[in-house]
């Protein structure tokens, strides 16, 4: 799992101010189905939000902490029932400071 610095998680989350949900984790929780998307998502994307169904706050943290480990990702935030995840591209589009 990668980290991200206090300015750049600020970046960031404006950066994914805009954005749309891609990717969702319904009521069977982190699936390999799951995790299959959001690995697509974060190559096309770099930044995605990811949507959750469920009520349960710790539940939505474990799944946050395990996806970014699963996918080599840094987490961004966790607001409410979104996550939102960064993973740099190959040639990465957005610039952190």
């Amino acid at each position: 799992m990668k980290t991200l610095t206090p300015q750049q998680r600020k970046f960031l989350r404006a950066e994914a101010h805009d954005i749309k949900p891609v990717v969702m984790i319904g009521n069977n929780g982190l699936t390999e189905a799951v995790i299959a998307e959001t690995n697509r998502a974060l190559t096309a994307h770099e930044l995605i939000k990811v949507r959750v169904q469920g009520d349960d706050r710790a539940a939505r943290e474990l799944w946050l902490t395990e996806l970014c480990a699963a996918t080599d990702a840094a987490p961004v935030q966790h607001i409410g029932k979104l996550l939102i995840i960064y993973k740099p591209a190959a040639t990465p589009r957005l610039q952190l400071p």
